[in-house]
């Protein structure tokens, strides 16, 4: 072979080992780098020139074949303009316009088709996922492993939830997304032990934000967590083994072909692009027809205050009135009322709320194998048959949706349960609330009744500790950027009770730290379509009335979101738009006075608008704010305290 042939053939070897393939999203800031070393698949991704996420791995390894080594880059790379436009009343955003770069990259293996990785890449978002193809005669596989890593540039801090140990917690139902957060921690940990649960976000130094998730998870794979390793390297993990009771695989089964959900990746300079990103419905697609047109509403709910022992008929008929006297739609009958209530006197109660314009939400326990939990009713979800028979004795006297609790994990299992659940109440006109649960991953889009879920460490903790009271603005100043920002969170707060009691006695129970304001601004902050607050019937006499008459009026679906300043742990101010209204809420965490000057460019210059603010002893009160020809405006916000500015 002469020198010439070997210069050649070295060189060739040397493109295709350090070849790049490149999408750019549609305005050409963000960019994704693929390509092959070694026969393995690898991407990087830039925002404006800077590296958020350096050369990181990709892959599958499945019964059918090891997909993450060993893998040929095919020359011809499909791509695609994606251009789409959708109407949902129950996310951030009432009109989406998805506009991205798609480009399909094939890999074989011994010569032969193995998996396409998917990138879609949009303005500050990107997107992948995995298709795999039959192996000779296999029609179906297990993945094993998912090899997709995040590596973070040096310097990067951390803002993420720890996942739990499974069974354990009250009554063994963990995990169930409700640990705290660690903020502004480094890279190179890996929470307790068990990776972290998604939405995961990280600061790159001083270049912006980046937020990592998934979305379109349904009972076709399981939902995963993300796995700390050194040196900033984070990797999809699977659930764990003890979930579920043990039962179910931690390894998900697909058909072949069959496609993974997608990885989701956010990427701004500032917060902005994290809030108001829509990337969890934009990669979706509805699942079923709605079986009629749902209705988003408010509601009230006597347990956050009264517990399980006030879960009985006069109680709820109480709270029937109270609902209606606030004008909203409905309330939540919590636990126990299978045995505290029954269910002709449940009829009654139905009928009585009908009268008064309010529907009725039950709660249920998912609960057959994989937990302890005790309350009632127990053994009507778990099962088809049984299921089936008591959605259509809800739907005989009229009930609105069901709250249904205690969940196993994220095994895919444990995702079929939610999508039967979910499939068979849309059949009988029921909305479903999910708590003790996982993050929802698209559903708003994906189940037409799907209301909303908690997945958080929720106003519950406020009624059982003073120390959630202590940190309940630092924690909502977090949830806002992190936990909400991916789906609707049924937190149940904006409490106006001074104490978590069933008479607001003062020193009996935890004692709320925050302001009648701030209670006002996380109705604001806080973004789920169905709603049921923590207000009690004893409110309509002790809270102020300028309160109570704003939590008659405030929206529960927007149409519009503007974050405006903000730091995860510390403070928020963001915007909502309904119709032609906005709202401006703000709240702060930190231990000193928030003074800030923030502009309001969706507010006319000249225009009164009304500002409901705390002085430093936390005493609300409204008044009216002229905005001015700059549209700025100056915040000041008390520890614990909040703002609202409403046009």
């Amino acid at each position: 072979m002469n020198l010439k042939k070997i210069i050649l053939l070295c060189l060739v070897s040397f493109v295709k080992l350090n070849a790049q393939s490149v999408v750019k999203s549609p305005d050409g800031k963000l960019a994704v780098s693929i390509s092959e070393n070694n026969g393995m698949p690898q991407y990087s991704v830039m925002f404006n020139e800077k590296t958020f996420i350096e050369k990181s791995p990709l892959g599958l390894k499945t019964t059918a074949g090891d997909f993450s080594s060993g893998l040929t880059l095919e020359a011809n790379t499909v791509q695609n303009k994606i251009d789409e436009s959708y109407q949902l009343r129950n996310i951030k955003k009432s009109s989406v316009h998805y506009m991205a770069n798609e480009a399909v990259f094939s890999f074989t293996k011994d010569g032969k088709s193995a998996v396409d990785i998917i990138f879609r890449v949009s303005n500050n978002d990107l997107a992948f996922k995995y298709k795999v193809y039959p192996q000779k005669e296999t029609l179906s596989c297990v993945v094993q492993e998912e090899v997709s890593g995040f590596l973070m540039p040096k310097g990067t801090t951390t803002f993420l939830c720890p996942q739990s140990n499974p069974m354990t917690g009250f009554a063994k139902t963990a995990p169930s997304y409700e640990t705290s957060y660690t903020l502004d921690d480094a890279v190179g940990k890996n929470g307790w032990g068990n990776g972290y649960t998604f939405p995961c976000l990280f600061k790159v130094n001083n270049s912006g934000w980046i937020l990592i998730s998934e979305t379109g998870v349904d009972s076709g794979y399981c939902a995963s967590r993300l796995i700390g390793h050194e040196n900033g390297l984070y990797s999809i993990g699977f659930p764990m083994p003890g979930e579920n009771n043990g039962n179910g695989t931690t390894s998900p089964g697909i058909p072949l072909p069959g496609e993974t959900p997608w990885r989701t990746i956010t990427i701004g300079e500032t917060l902005a692009p994290i809030v108001e990103t829509t990337i969890p419905f934009d990669l979706v697609k509805p699942k079923y027809e709605p079986s009629k047109e749902y209705q988003y509403t408010k509601g009230t709910w006597s347990w956050i205050i009264k517990m399980d022992n006030n879960t009985t008929f006069p109680v709820q008929k109480q709270y029937i009135d109270f609902s209606s006297s606030m004008g909203y739609e409905t309330i939540l009958v919590d636990a126990l009322w299978d045995t505290q209530i029954g269910r002709d006197k449940i009829a009654e109660l139905a009928a009585y709320g009908a009268q008064k314009g309010v529907g009725l939400y039950l709660w249920y326990n998912s609960n057959g194998y994989w937990n302890d939990a005790p309350q009632g009713p127990r053994g009507l979800m778990d099962n088809a048959a049984i299921r089936r028979k008591e959605m259509a004795w809800m739907k005989s006297i009229g009930i609105k949706g069901i709250k249904v609790d205690f969940f196993g994990g994220d095994k895919q299992v444990t995702m079929k349960l939610y999508e039967d659940i979910l499939t068979d109440a849309n059949e009988f006109g029921i909305m479903a609330v999910f708590h003790g649960c996982t993050l929802p991953r698209g559903w708003e889009r994906m189940y037409p009744n799907y209301a909303s879920s908690e997945a958080v460490l929720a106003s519950e903790n406020l009624h059982f500790g003073q120390q959630s009271c202590d940190n309940e603005a630092v924690n909502a100043a977090t949830h806002t950027f992190i936990r909400n920002v991916v789906g609707s969170m049924d937190f149940g707060g904006s409490a106006l009770n001074k104490f978590y009691n069933s008479d607001n006695i003062a020193n009996k129970g935890s004692k709320r730290m925050t302001s009648d304001v701030f209670a006002l601004a996380v109705s604001v902050l806080f973004q789920s379509g169905v709603q049921h607050f923590a207000l009690a019937p004893n409110n309509l006499n002790d809270a102020p009335d300028w309160a109570i008459k704003f939590m008659k009026e405030v929206p529960t679906i927007w149409d519009e979101v503007r974050f405006l300043e903000g730091y995860p742990g510390k403070y928020v101010v963001l915007a909502r738009r309904k119709g032609a209204k906005w709202y401006i809420a703000g709240i702060n965490g930190e231990n000193k006075k928030l003074k800030i000057k923030v502009k309001l460019e969706m507010l006319n210059p000249g225009s009164a608008v009304n500002c409901f603010a705390d002085n430093d002893q936390l005493n609300g009160k409204v008044s009216t704010l002229m905005i001015s020809k700059n549209k700025e405006v100056e915040i000041q916000i008390p520890k614990n305290g909040g703002i609202v500015i409403t046009n």
